[in-house]
């Protein structure tokens, strides 16, 4: 990403709030214009910020498809209790093989589908030894359209219980890869961190999940949680953040190995580096905690 990339600073407070409605499906395209004219004075800056807070894939990407030190492939994973199929983008360091056998890491997409950044998570993983997982929830409707509206559009129609079947297809499929160790992890951001805390809820061989900036999982289920987790979450996100006092207190009751760390003053999707809400120095401290946690619990 350039340096000349604006940052959440250069927003008003009352814009960014508008745009977290607006994608998480709380406002429409039109609505968000219309609320962002009436705070900067005009339509075409209202147009104008909406074209600044749309992710720049191609600018913020960090690994390329290419680098030598990783393979990819995309590969259809049996989901016979949800979708019939799920399709994943599978990114493993160079080297991994029966013989020399790697940690897997399931990666969850935010509600826009398997988008480019996504697949930069799942490579950047690869560059640090482990295998990475990322399956598109948006798989039945076509996968991801290639536009972050459309997808938005696209996850609405989405059956989330066939959804979720899906991604406990992927975790069982990721966890018993022929060159995984058969140690797994997860982590996600935003729609993709509530699923990685509640597959934390069902999936009792889950050893390690990093959700980022999601809901957190249903109460009833805490005591079930056998991985450690931590929990990324943006000091100015209080959609966000005023579901999980509940949460926290629960997982303490449990004895849940669970910290909930909140980065003061940034923003829900902080860890996205595609976007103008991205925070370089939390992002890079979260990362660094869950590449630590991973290390700690799967090798």
């Amino acid at each position: 990403m350039t340096d000349e990339r604006k940052t959440a600073a250069d927003f008003p407070r009352e814009v960014l709030t508008l745009f977290d409605h607006y994608v998480h499906g709380g406002l429409s395209r039109r609505g968000f214009l219309d609320g962002s004219a009436r705070v900067l004075g005009s339509a075409a800056a209202a147009t104008a910020v909406l074209g600044a807070l749309t992710p720049d894939f191609a600018g913020a990407q960090v690994i390329a498809p290419d680098d030598k030190r990783i393979t990819i492939a995309r590969v259809e994973i049996p989901s016979p209790a949800g979708s019939g199929t799920i399709r994943a983008y599978v990114a493993k360091p160079k080297g991994a093989s029966r013989r020399a056998r790697k940690p897997v890491v399931l990666v969850i997409h935010e509600n826009r589908g398997l988008n480019p950044h996504i697949e930069d998570i799942a490579r950047r993983l690869a560059t640090h030894g482990y295998i990475a997982v990322a399956p598109d929830a948006l798989t039945a409707l076509g996968g991801y359209p290639g536009n972050e509206d459309a997808a938005r559009a696209l996850f609405g129609k989405l059956d989330q219980v066939k959804i979720f079947a899906d991604f406990l297809a992927s975790a069982a499929w990721a966890q018993a890869l022929p060159d995984g160790n058969g140690k797994l992890g997860a982590t996600g951001f935003c729609y993709g961190g509530a699923i990685v805390s509640r597959l934390a809820t069902r999936v009792p061989t889950l050893r390690a999940g990093a959700p980022f900036y999601g809901s957190p999982p249903p109460l009833d289920g805490i005591p079930a949680i056998k991985a450690e987790l931590i929990v990324h979450l943006a000091g100015n996100d209080e959609r966000v953040n005023a579901q999980w006092p509940p949460a926290e207190a629960a997982m303490k009751a449990a004895g849940t190995a669970a910290k909930v760390i909140i980065y003061p003053g940034v923003e829900h999707g902080f860890n996205n580096d595609t976007t103008p809400r991205f925070n370089k120095e939390a992002a890079d401290l979260a990362w660094a905690r869950t590449l630590a946690l991973f290390r700690k619990h799967l090798g």
